[in-house]
């Protein structure tokens, strides 16, 4: 599909940064809305502090009187990589503060489904635990924490998934988007709502006396900073000030090999070097190989993995994480195959126009990776996207990712307001979500939600845009530039790493892998400045294309390392032939 390159517009004049931030920077940040140095600062005295979370107090309270009386805790949390990073949190954090009875529970997906239901419950209450903590879910749980009082288990949910309306009826809720949360941040993780509940469960137990009379080393919480960054980066949300302070802090100490046995084996095993390592990593090589174990297996193997201690045996975990992400990789790869045969059927039978709301189902579809095939289907077409599998007993799940401009669970809320009984349940983002339904209703859903999509966008909102940072002069494209942009993060979600572009001449062009351009580009026809550049997952009906000797690309200035040497290289997120011939060069 093709995109148009909007160039952001940066307003400096009331910026006021330092000589130490170069030039170019202070554009790329006053464009993200930081306008001093003042808001680069990632210490952690600049994190918001713990007292404005509503319902805080009476979870501390609860949690202290378990560990202080020697309760059971049993941590429940979700099958991806936010849910168990902020499991082993949990885990490790109580284990650290002398609580000797604690384990974890995590649904799995193709037996239980997502979250605390009653069913789970039921499994849960055969480990006999005084007090249930749900991490990274819960609070759309109405009828499990029901079901886990009627057991005499106490709950307390901890989340950071939009509520609906009507909240669990929990001993004590932790979640900075329900209703009169003062948290100032409400764009957490589950990872980071439970490091600031284990944080304030710290600072009772020590207004207690508790470390002090029994002899115990009080836990360092930025010790768990590692998993912190990593969920936090793993689940896209939002990079605000005080997620990318959460981030940079847990970066710091994952490259200085104080990290979790279980990441830095994941990291070995994917071949990372973590001193170098930056957030991409964290989104694009650990996050994925923690998630197949949630997608395709049980997500307890990747919570152990994380967990680990032992180099040896991390390692091993590390391998089957490994092998599962391969499995997924192939499994995604022909679901493609299959859905863009469906595109292109339909686009035939509708004239080329396809829905604004695109719903797919296929019976052989893996329920485990269609949360990915929505992603990459939103991505070619640029549209919502929700991609079904079957369930059981005729039920099908969904799994949506949404474009800017919609939201993707108030657009299912309107769906299911305006035809009762046609969504089973639903819950997510603004920008994902999941949903069940009977899969004979999918006709009807279909329709329905293509509807409210089409009230809720309009035509322009389907064109796919890039905003770029503009042009880089030919002096840019420096080893220490590239250096700087890459330290200058961290770089995620609504704070995006620095993307130029321009007019580039095509000096070679061949395929890598088996979809990857690997590009030698120039500014000018014959230049003694030649550029590395890679194009991941590209078209391959238009790439390569040895006809085309310019086009324009979009592109990320970043460093390349390759048996030593280090270079500047170009990672191409866009590109296209361009169609007016190129000045003669001076």
């Amino acid at each position: 599909m093709q995109k148009i390159i909007k160039r952001r517009q940066v307003d400096l004049s009331e910026a006021d940064f330092s000589a130490a931030i170069p030039p170019l920077l202070q554009r790329v940040y006053a464009s993200r809305g930081i306008k001093t140095d003042a808001q680069l600062q990632n210490g952690l005295q600049q994190l918001h502090q713990p007292q404005a979370f509503k319902g805080l107090d009476a979870a501390v309270e609860l949690l202290a009187e378990a560990v202080v009386e020697g309760r059971k805790v049993l941590i429940v949390g979700d099958f991806d990589a936010d849910g168990a990073t902020s499991c082993a949190l949990a885990v490790l954090a109580l284990r650290a503060m002398g609580l000797e009875q604690v384990d974890f529970l995590v649904p799995n997906r193709f037996e239980y489904g997502y979250g605390l239901t009653p069913e789970i419950v039921a499994v849960a209450a055969g480990l006999q635990p005084a007090v249930i903590v749900t991490v990274d879910n819960g609070i759309s749980s109405i009828e499990g924490v029901a079901a886990a009082q009627a057991r005499n288990i106490r709950v307390v949910v901890t989340d950071h998934h939009l509520p609906g309306p009507q909240l669990p009826a929990a001993d004590a809720i932790v979640n900075p988007n329900q209703g009169q949360c003062g948290f100032p941040s409400k764009h957490l993780a589950g990872v980071g709502v439970i490091f600031y509940v284990m944080s304030a469960l710290r600072a009772e137990l020590r207004r207690r006396d508790w470390f002090a009379e029994r002899g115990l080393a009080e836990p360092n919480m930025a010790d768990y900073l590692d998993l912190v960054a990593l969920g936090t980066v793993a689940d896209v949300v939002p990079l605000d000030d005080n997620n990318r302070i959460l981030v940079y802090q847990g970066i710091q100490r994952i490259r200085a090999g104080r990290a979790r046995t279980g990441i830095l084996a994941m990291l070995a095993v994917a071949g990372r070097e973590p001193r170098r390592l930056v957030a991409a990593d964290l989104g694009f090589v650990v996050g994925p190989r923690l998630n197949a174990a949630g997608r395709l297996d049980d997500m307890s193997l990747g919570i152990q993995c994380l967990l680990c201690d032992s180099p040896g045996l991390a390692r091993e975990m590390a391998l089957e994480l490994e092998d599962l992400n391969r499995d997924r990789k192939a499994i995604e790869s022909g679901m493609q195959r299959e859905a863009m045969q469906s595109l292109q059927a339909l686009q035939v039978d509708e004239a080329g126009d396809l829905p604004w709301g695109l719903c797919l189902y296929d019976a052989t579809w893996h329920q485990g990776v269609i949360g990915i095939l929505a992603a990459r289907i939103k991505d070619r077409f640029h549209r919502p996207v929700i991609a079904f599998a079957d369930a059981d007993a005729g039920t099908i799940k969904g799994s949506a990712r949404s474009i800017a401009g919609l939201h993707i669970r108030d657009a299912l809320d309107a769906v299911a307001a305006r035809h009762p009984g046609l969504l089973s349940k639903f819950g997510g983002h603004a920008m994902a979500a999941g949903m069940t339904l009977e899969k004979a209703h999918f006709d009807r859903f279909q329709a329905a939600f293509d509807a409210v999509v089409r009230e809720q966008l309009d035509a322009a909102d389907l064109q796919a845009e890039l905003l770029s940072d503009g042009a880089l002069e030919r002096e840019d494209f420096a080893l220490e530039l590239a250096q700087q942009i890459r330290e200058a993060g961290p770089w995620g979600q609504h704070f995006p790493q620095p993307l130029f572009d321009g007019e580039f001449y095509l000096q070679q062009q061949r395929l890598v892998g088996e979809k990857h351009l690997k590009l030698v580009v120039s500014l000018l026809p014959e230049d003694q400045l030649l550029i590395d550049a890679i194009a991941f997952n590209v078209d391959l009906d238009v790439w390569p294309n040895p006809a085309v000797q310019r086009a324009r690309l979009a592109y990320r200035l970043d460093v390349n390392e390759f048996r030593g040497r280090r270079s500047v290289q170009l990672i191409v997120e866009y590109l296209e032939p361009c169609q007016v011939p190129a000045p003669a060069a001076k």
